[in-house]
């Protein structure tokens, strides 16, 4: 039985539609040195909705910028190409991850907030400390638990047993999760970014983001996934079922030198990158 769910799970994810070709252009332009920002303003003109966004964003309070921007190309300059190929991402991932999700006792939204929030917090993270591209924190934080949204499914005929494992097992519900279902909602994630052809080090965050220990491709950015991962589900913002079963690892606090009283103060700071960012409205 646990065989044939498996198998379906797998197929689940090969049935994951492909990112969107205008999205996997907007990517290559940014991540080709020699683009120029007219090939991504020509791309990102092609989406009247992706344009709105970005110039709403380029306008907010967040960037403070004196004079009204009207192009897309003043706001690539504002923004720079990374934050651009986060947000492509964001309003494609968007729908997916908005859809309610029964099995993990998460309402219309619920993840799709949680994930943003997560996202907006591994950026601030990555900053502080240094790490060298946050916008690529920012994405492992917004995408860490898009395997949920097809592991809902069977999390959600097995609730009962995976719940009763967490209670009665001693077992966090990623660890029920694998031992009911066969996988859990992290490795589905990391299948999902596989099939997207993300960077290896991205496909790890998400697949590693609750047991950063076990990285060996990019440990730093693990972390920081990580890291804000369990402030994401201390702050209580639309934690689910499986909200509050998540500790900090001492080897991601380590990895990135990180102390308790500074999480203490990336907890405080963090309802205020909420409200500052405002970008719930804008993507």
């Amino acid at each position: 039985m646990k065989e044939k769910r498996l198998n379906h799970i797998v197929n689940k994810v090969k049935d994951m539609p492909v990112l969107p070709g205008r999205v996997n252009k907007i990517i290559e332009i940014t991540e080709d040195p020699d683009s120029t920002i007219q090939d991504l303003e020509k791309e990102i003109l092609k989406d009247q909705s992706l344009t709105s966004k970005i110039l709403k964003l380029a306008n907010s309070a967040y960037y403070g910028y004196p004079r009204k921007i009207n192009t897309v190309s003043q706001a690539t300059i504002l923004l720079g190409f990374q934050t651009i190929k986060s947000m492509a991402l964001a309003s494609t991932v968007s729908k997916i991850m908005a859809a309610e999700l029964k099995g993990y006792a998460l309402e219309k939204n619920d993840l799709w907030t949680q994930s943003q929030t997560c996202a907006i917090i591994s950026r601030y993270i990555a900053k502080n400390i240094q790490y060298p591209n946050p916008e690529t924190a920012y994405i492992g934080g917004l995408l860490r638990d898009i395997g949920k949204t097809i592991l809902n499914y069977y999390v959600e005929q097995e609730y009962n047993a995976i719940v009763n494992k967490v209670e009665y097992g001693h077992m966090s519900f990623l660890e029920a999760e694998e031992e009911i279902l066969g996988f859990n909602h992290a490795q589905v994630g990391e299948k999902i970014a596989t099939k997207w052809n993300f960077p290896e080090e991205l496909v790890e965050a998400i697949g590693l983001h609750h047991s950063p220990e076990k990285s060996t491709i990019n440990p730093p950015l693990v972390s920081i996934v990580h890291i804000a991962d369990a402030i994401t589900m201390m702050m209580g913002i639309s934690i689910g079922a499986d909200g509050l079963a998540y500790n900090f690892s001492p080897f991601a606090l380590e990895t990135l030198n990180i102390s308790t009283n500074e999480v203490e103060q990336y907890i405080s700071k963090a309802h205020d990158l909420i409200v500052d960012e405002n970008s719930f409205d804008l993507i």
